[in-house]
């Protein structure tokens, strides 16, 4: 790679401190370790006021207009949400009611959440995964997830969470460092090929 990967990082929490943001600073610092990036951070902490009062795309003050345009031309997002409610926080979804519907196709995207147990891990599965998949987006295969009880005092204590973010990333390099990865048709060819 000649140039910074372009990563925007999202993150659904609406407070601070988050422990969604922590989780988020720790995918984004294991990728940061494993290739050259350059990190825009869309935190809905401090833009969800803004968000929320908009109603469509032209009523955007230009800070949130500006994530939107950073978040269509990416190379690559990381996505961390808090589970609200068994899914990702509304004003999150409200967020991506304004990205353009085919701005993300074939784009790669590390999903994260966090939530008060284990019992809503499958949320990255059941929520995430389809509003990308609605996207077109590449949802990179492992997800990752945090409790509560990974935590101490907003800091990532678990080494199992931390495990789990080293091979997330690791899985995801090929997709973000072969250009030709990201794009749907490069990966029907080895299919097409064997026809």
């Amino acid at each position: 790679m000649t140039k910074p990967l372009r990563i925007v990082a999202i993150s659904g929490a609406l407070q601070q401190p988050s422990r969604t943001e922590v989780l988020l600073d720790a995918i984004v610092g294991e990728l940061a370790v494993a290739l050259p990036i350059d990190v825009h951070f869309v935190k809905l902490s401090e833009i969800g006021a803004e968000v929320g009062a908009s109603l469509n795309r032209g009523a955007l003050p230009p800070r949130v207009f500006a994530d939107i345009q950073a978040i269509e031309t990416a190379d690559a997002l990381v996505m961390a949400t808090p589970v609200y409610r068994a899914s990702y926080t509304g004003l999150l979804k409200h967020l991506f009611d304004f990205v353009g519907h085919e701005s993300l196709v074939g784009r790669p995207v590390l999903l994260a959440a966090t939530g008060g147990s284990e019992r809503h891990c499958l949320m990255i599965e059941h929520q995430l995964r389809p509003l990308f998949g609605f996207f077109q987006a590449l949802a990179l295969p492992l997800g990752i997830y945090a409790s509560e009880a990974d935590f101490d005092d907003y800091r990532l204590a678990s080494k199992a969470v931390a495990d789990r973010i080293a091979l997330a990333v690791d899985h995801a390099l090929p997709w973000l460092i072969r250009p030709d990865a990201r794009r749907l048709p490069a990966l029907r060819q080895p299919f097409i090929a064997q026809l």
